[in-house]
This record gives structure tokens, C-alpha cells and sequence, in this order.
């Protein structure tokens, strides 16, 4: 696998030989030279991925010597035509990718040999042209899966897929099909059809009954987009009794007739966000006992109830986004037990009552709310969050305008992983500011972007062992101390200062795009601010006051105490290298008096002691010396006396 290399010779020596054992071949975003013979040489690679490659035209033989290929994906790469006879040799082929190719035609002919494709995807191109889709497609007998979102057509006569009678999946989103006659293009044809995505078609002729006739077996319907009459849709819809997801998103709808759900008794999912309804259809959701997901975002509501979901026990995620409600039924949601996630962001709540959920049970698997953009109001001495939703592990409170949440805020959801605050008015004005984050043990994520905080320490973060992440930009901080703890904190104590997000992004001295200050630490450079000396100005630059710094400038400059085994990476640009890339050291002072005298008695008794050793040593050699050649003396006599004895 080689994503992401950069390779510019295609014959390097793994491909330009046989290689019987090869069956996947992945080089993906490689910049590939053209050339104008095969490829590659191998008759067991089954999948090529050539996405992104930078390849405008493929040779006549480009694929000669790979016939075996299963997959083919040459997406993203500029082929502007598909020519006829390019792919003959892939008569194995099941798989074709040609998504953001800029295609802007087809040869009739050019799937002539792929009589085994199943999935073909020409999504994100411009076929604005005239093609023959009838003769393209005419040959893909086997054709199961045809994606063609976005690719600028207009007209698809009524026999287009009169030749893939088993297509079960057809994406044709985000085409302008005006003039598109549903009922003869698609009903007459498509008797397997399983998935069927028509969305933001601009589809002006009314649906009736009639193409959905012979699609019995369709499973997920997609009409997002598309202006619906509201009077018909319900008879449109009844042949389709299997349904499991069904998309009404945007389509201008004002009303449902009262049986418009009652024959999908199989309905799992189902969206009907940003229709300008009204209070009275949520009356009409009590047949869908096997909703597992409900979008009802936007769609003009004012209330909700408390009967609408009370036979919704298989529901997992509700959607109840942009609805004025402002106050929630009580018992609204106690039947919901399977809930996994809940959005109400933009509902004019002020807070959230524990009477709306069950009173004596904990939702084990409700692990997601989101309430952002509610003008919350903060009790100081009640838990912000239901009792009931102990489980929960994200929790979005972002601009909710917040000005303070007291320690207690978070103690009945104490199992958060990741926590939103950002855009709110939160500052450190107030020294138990964050104690609301001691709760939070199992913490790894938090956001306090955009808030009004000037200072932080990282005590702050002691009771958060885990956290990984720690979003901080947005803020007025200022340039002091406590910006050295905090890149110390990230360094040491969490091995990698990426956990502050912002702090690794390059930006000059001073910063004043919205730009930058969007994505970078910055913090405000006055008069007061502690800094070195020797740090203050480049050579032949004066200092300026009155700027943003980026975290990392600063902490270089700054005169904090620091801890300097471990030093701040070097992230500006390498121009600056020259002028600013010093090495973080302890600025040199002329030592005191006392110093002075008690290094001079410390050097002299180390002399001392070292010549009493050196001494003793000396004599010691000396006297191992004397005895061994004593012994030796010795021992020459006795020899000498043995052998006069033996004579």
C-alpha cells in the first residue's frame, strides 16, 4: 500500500515484470507520469486504485496487461473523455470509479466488454454534453449499482435502463431533471430497484402513484429538495409497504394528509426537517413503532405532544433542532429508553426539565444531547443536566450564553468524554471559573473557543487525567505566566503540545487577520508583560505593544520560570530562523558574594581530599611491590638449597 508517496516513474521494477502472487496494487495520490504502452504487467492483480493520480489520458493499451482486474478506481483524475475501446480488455471488471474525473463525455461504446460490471460510479462530473445513455448502459446487463450525483445531466429518455433490469441501487441527486417523467423512466424499468435517490432534482411534474407501482421492493426513498404536493403524497407513497427510510427534507411541505404513515409499519428512518408544518401532523407519527430515527428539525414547531412518541420505543435519534418550543411537555420523552441521541439546539429552551424523562430510570444508552444556541439559565445549586442521563458522554452547550456554570453543573454526568462550550461568556472574572470540570474524570475533550477568559492555569485541568484535547482559541488571553504553564503542561505532563489545538500554527510576530485568529493562540502583548530582555526585538526592529502573539513566540520570550528539559518546538516560518531561533536558556546573572566563598572552600577541600587519596595510593602500590619481590627472593633460596641437598 502506498498512499500518499510520491511516485513519477510508472515502470518501476515491482510492476514490470509478472508478479503471480500481486492482487492489490494501491497508489492513490501518487502525481503518475502518462505513458503510452500498459501499465503494469501482472495477470493476478485483482484491485487498482489509481485515485488522484494526476492522469489525463490512459494509453489504447494502458490496461492490455492486467485483464484480471475485479476493481478499478481512477477517480479525481482529470480524463476530461472516456474513448471507446479503453477498457476491452477488462472483461472481469465488477467495479468502476470514475468519480471527479471533469468527464464531460462518454463513448457510446465505452463499456462495450464490461459485460459483468455491477457498480459504476460517474459521480461529480459534467455531462452536460449529449450522451446516449441508453447505449452506454446498454451492455451493463448485470449493472446493480449506478451512482451519477452531480454530473450535470439534464434529460434521461424513457429507455435509458431498459437494459439493467437488475439495478437495485440508482443515484441520480443534484442533477437538473426538470422534465424527468418518473413514471416512464424509472417505474416501467426498475422492478428490483432497492434504493432510489432522486433528491434536489427540481422535479416539476407532480408524483403520482403510478412509478412506484412495480417497486416493491424499494427499501430507502430519497426526495430531499424537490417541491411535493402535500395532497398527492400520501397516494404516491402507498404502494411502497417496505419502506425502511423514507427523506422528505426541504420540500416545502405544509401539511400531510392524516394517512400518509400508516402502511410503513417497517419505516426506520425518516426525515422531515425544514418543511414549514404546523403543530397538528406530529398526530400523525403514532403508527411508526419501528422508527429507530426522526429528523423534525426546523419545521416550524411550536409544541410537541407528550403522545407523539409514546409507541416509538425502538427510537435511537430524535431531532428536534430549530423548533421555537421553548418549554417541553412533561413526560415528552419517558417512552424514548433505546435513545442514543438527542438534539434540541435553537429551541428557545432555558433548560432542560428532568419531569420531560422518566422519573426513576437512567437512559443507558442516551450518550449524546445537544442544546446549542438555548438561552440557558444556570441554577447555582442544581445540576445543569437531568439526573437521568448519567450515561451521557457528549454534551454541546455551545453559544448558549453562558456566563458562569458553578461546580456542581456536571455532577449527574459525570461519564463526559467530550464537552462543547465554545461561544459562550465564560471567564476567569471568578476563582471557582472551571471547578465545574472536576466532576469530569473521564474528560477528553473540550471546547472553550470564544469565550472571555484573559488567564487559565493548568491546575485547572488536574481532576482531567485523560483529556486530549483542549480548544482555547477565540479568547482575549494575555501574554503572561500562565501561558508558560499551560505550553509546559501540554509538553510535559501530556507528551504533546497538540493538545492544545491552535498552538502549532504558523503566524508572524504580531497577528491581525480574522483568519489567523480563528486558528492560532494568540495572546495580547502589553507594557506589563513579563518578557526577556534579550528576546525583546529582532535586529533592527523596535517592540511593539498593543499586538497578539502567538502562544509559541511567547514562550520563547517570556522571562517565567520553565522547565528546560523540555524546550517549545520551533514552528515559525524558516525565514525568521536567522533573527528569532535562539535556544530557550536561563538568562546569566553575575553571582553573589557567598557563592563565590563557598565554591572557593568546596574546591579546596575536594584538592585536599584528592592528595591524601593520591598519597595513600602511592604507598600503597609501593608496598605491594616490596612483598612480592620478597616473596620471590624467597623462594629462589629454598630451590637452591633443595637442589644441593639432592647432590
Amino acid at each position: 500500500m502506498l498512499p500518499s508517496l510520491t511516485l513519477t516513474l510508472i515502470h518501476f521494477f515491482p510492476f514490470s515484470r509478472n508478479n503471480p502472487g500481486l492482487i492489490t496494487v494501491e497508489l492513490q495520490q501518487n502525481p503518475l507520469e502518462l505513458v503510452d504502452g500498459p501499465f503494469m504487467i501482472s495477470k493476478s492483480v485483482l484491485y487498482l486504485y489509481l485515485s488522484d493520480c494526476n492522469l489525463s489520458k490512459l494509453s489504447p493499451s494502458f490496461f492490455s496487461n492486467i485483464t484480471a482486474l475485479n476493481t478499478l478506481d481512477l477517480s479525481g483524475n482529470p480524463l476530461r473523455i472516456v474513448e471507446a475501446g479503453i477498457f476491452d480488455p477488462l472483461i472481469s471488471l465488477e467495479t468502476l470509479k470514475l468519480n471527479r474525473c471533469n468527464l464531460t463525455h462518454i463513448a457510446g461504446i465505452a463499456f462495450n466488454s464490461l459485460v459483468h460490471l455491477k457498480v459504476l460510479e460517474l459521480a461529480h462530473n459534467n455531462l452536460k454534453n449529449q450522451v446516449d445513455w441508453a447505449l452506454v448502459l446498454g451492455s451493463l446487463v448485470r449493472l446493480e449499482l449506478l451512482d451519477l450525483r452531480n454530473s450535470g445531466i439534464s434529460n434521461l429518455p424513457e429507455n435509458t435502463f431498459i437494459k439493467n433490469p437488475w439495478l437495485r441501487t440508482l443515484i441520480l441527486a443534484e442533477n437538473e431533471l426538470a422534465g424527468l417523467d418518473v413514471v416512464t423512466t424509472l417505474g416501467h424499468n426498475l422492478i428490483h430497484l432497492d434504493t432510489l435517490d432522486i433528491s434536489y432534482c427540481h422535479l416539476t411534474e407532480p408524483l403520482s402513484e403510478a412509478p412506484f407501482l412495480n417497486a416493491t421492493k424499494l427499501r430507502t426513498l430519497i426526495l430531499s429538495g424537490n417541491h411535493l404536493s402535500s395532497a398527492v403524497l400520501s397516494t404516491a407513497l402507498a404502494p411502497l409497504t417496505r419502506l425502511q427510510t423514507l427523506s422528505l427534507r426541504d420540500c416545502g411541505l405544509t401539511r400531510l394528509p392524516a394517512n400518509t404513515f400508516y402502511r410503513f409499519s417497517s419505516l426506520q428512518k425518516l426525515d422531515l426537517s425544514y418543511n414549514p408544518l404546523n403543530n397538528a401532523f406530529t398526530g400523525l407519527l403514532s403508527p411508526l413503532e419501528s422508527l429507530e430515527h426522526l429528523d423534525m428539525g426546523f419545521s416550524n414547531l411550536k409544541s410537541i405532544s407528550k403522545d407523539t412518541f409514546i409507541k416509538m420505543n425502538s427510537l435511537k435519534t430524535l431531532i428536534l433542532s430549530g423548533n421555537k418550543l421553548q418549554q417541553l411537555e412533561y413526560g415528552l420523552f419517558q417512552n424514548l429508553t433505546k435513545l442514543e441521541t438527542l438534539e434540541l439546539n435553537h429551541c428557545g429552551l432555558s433548560r432542560l426539565n428532568e419531569a420531560v424523562f422518566y422519573e426513576n430510570y437512567s437512559y443507558p444508552d442516551l450518550e449524546e444531547l445537544r442544546l446549542a444556541g438555548n438561552p440557558l439559565k444556570v441554577d447555582f445549586k442544581e445540576a445543569l443536566i437531568p439526573k437521568q442521563l448519567s450515561r451521557l458522554k457528549t454534551l454541546d452547550l455551545r453559544s448558549c450564553e453562558l456566563a458562569y456554570l458553578p461546580p456542581v453543573a456536571f455532577n449527574s454526568s459525570k461519564n463526559i468524554t467530550r464537552l462543547l462550550l465554545a461561544d459562550n461568556r465564560l471567564s476567569n472574572n471568578d476563582p471557582t471559573a472551571l471547578k465545574f470540570l472536576e466532576p469530569l474524570k473521564h474528560l477528553t475533550q473540550l471546547d472553550l473557543s470564544n469565550n472571555n477568559f484573559s488567564s487559565i492555569t493548568s491546575t485547572a485541568f488536574a481532576q482531567n487525567p485523560e483529556i486530549q484535547s483542549l480548544k482555547l482559541v477565540g479568547n482575549p488571553w494575555k501574554c503572561d505566566c500562565s501561558i508558560v504553564d499551560m505550553w509546559q503542561w501540554a509538553q510535559s505532563e501530556r507528551g504533546d503540545i497538540g493538545v492544545l489545538i491552535g498552538s502549532t500554527t504558523a503566524a508572524a510576530d504580531s497577528v491581525s487577520s480574522n483568519s489567523k485568529k480563528k486558528k492560532a493562540l494568540l495572546c495580547y502583548l502589553d507594557t506589563k508583560t513579563p518578557i526577556k530582555e534579550g528576546k525583546l526585538r529582532r535586529p533592527g526592529r523596535e517592540l511593539l505593544f498593543n499586538v497578539n502573539r502567538t502562544w509559541a513566540r511567547y514562550v520563547r520570550e517570556a522571562d517565567c520560570a520553565w522547565n528546560h528539559t523540555q524546550k517549545p518546538p520551533r514552528i515559525l516560518n524558516r525565514r525568521t530562523r536567522s533573527a528569532i531561533y535562539k535556544p530557550l536558556v536561563k538568562e546569566t546573572r553575575p553571582p553573589s558574594s557567598s557563592t563565590v566563598l563557598w565554591l572557593l572552600a568546596s574546591t579546596g577541600i575536594l584538592t585536599v581530599i584528592f592528595g591524601i587519596f593520591s598519597l595513600v595510593s602511592y604507598r600503597y602500590k609501593k608496598a605491594r611491590r616490596s612483598r612480592t619481590f620478597d616473596l620471590t627472593l624467597n623462594e629462589n633460596t629454598y630451590s637452591r638449597r633443595s637442589t644441593v641437598v639432592s647432590v
